[in-house]
């Protein structure tokens, strides 16, 4: 609940609270210089004190807290340094551009596992304990969290098994979209109308990568059974590298293939083209574009379904 949606009497609660935590912060860190040499001073020191008297804890401690922070910022410009490389070592190609991303994520986390092991030894933790601890820490999470190194090592298989890489459009269940992002724990993928998917890699399963290669774009052409077959499959071949040369995002083709079906009012042609996943329906529709305005050239019918009611004489 916001705090505006709050009653009246929970809002005096809250800052009544607020203030009082802010005045024993306040009386901890200050009290010695308020109220020096008074038995308050000492009643405040030896109880609050003990864990909020800020100031003697920096007046004895700074040179070690200067060193965290050194440390602290140093690890941060590395990790921007190292976040600024990657994509440059990595931007050319679908996979490489997935391995980036990817090592931008370990480096993320080594970074910040470096920097906890370095500010912790600075407050004189000894690092074979760090080492133990860390191998304690790390066994736990074997065991209590299988699901996460699941993840990660099955977001590894996906990159390095070349199942799919960002920019490639996948279908994941009833779930249809250009993969965005491959990280250690999730995929992403965003559908066309820009809704996204946020799934754990350990969770997908049968995903189908339609853009491993070229995809089939369809046109079917509907033509009068009273108009020329051979006629007009002659005109639709002779101009199938002109069609190609006005849609610019076919790839392969386009090809004739034949008949395609005899239809109730209609004979259906079938004309087709390879193209990138995400623009085999732009190219379709193109096709179907050209040649309508092939046909209206040529007089030649397009049909559409029609009703014929036969009506007995009456004798």
């Amino acid at each position: 609940m916001k705090f505006k949606e709050k009653s009246k009497k929970d809002k005096i609660q809250i800052i009544i609270v607020t203030a009082v935590i802010i005045i024993f912060l306040f009386l901890g860190m200050f009290s010695s210089l308020l109220f020096p040499g008074t038995q308050f001073a000492q009643i405040i020191n030896s109880s609050v004190g003990k864990f909020f008297n800020l100031i003697d804890f920096f007046s004895n401690n700074y040179v070690i807290v200067l060193e965290s922070i050194t440390i602290v910022i140093f690890v941060w410009i590395i990790n921007k340094i190292l976040q600024f490389l990657v994509p440059l070592l990595t931007k050319k190609g679908q996979r490489s551009e997935t391995i980036g991303k990817l090592m931008s994520s370990i480096i993320k986390y080594i970074i910040v596992l470096v920097a906890v092991f370095l500010v912790l030894s600075a407050w004189g933790v000894q690092t074979p304990t760090l080492l133990a601890g860390a191998g304690i820490l790390g066994l736990a999470i074997s065991f209590g969290a299988q699901s996460l190194i699941e993840d990660i090592f099955c977001g590894l298989f996906i990159i390095f098994e070349k199942q799919f890489s960002v920019g490639d459009v996948i279908q994941i269940n009833d779930m249809r979209g250009t993969v965005i992002e491959i990280g250690l724990r999730i995929t992403k993928i965003q559908d066309k109308e820009g809704d996204t998917l946020i799934i754990n890699n350990s969770d997908i399963r049968g995903a189908i990568n339609t853009s491993s290669e070229l995809s089939t774009s369809l046109c079917k052409i509907s033509i009068s059974y009273n108009e020329n077959l051979e006629k007009i499959e002659e005109l639709i071949k002779g101009h199938l590298k002109e069609v190609a040369e006005n849609i610019p995002m076919i790839k392969k083709g386009p090809f004739y293939t034949g008949v395609d079906e005899l239809g109730d009012s209609a004979v259906i042609l079938r004309v087709l083209a390879r193209c990138d996943e995400l623009d085999k329906y732009k190219v379709s529709r193109a096709m179907n574009r050209e040649f309508k305005l092939l046909f209206d050239k040529h007089n030649i019918e397009i049909p559409f379904s029609q009703l014929v009611i036969h009506q007995e004489k009456e004798v």
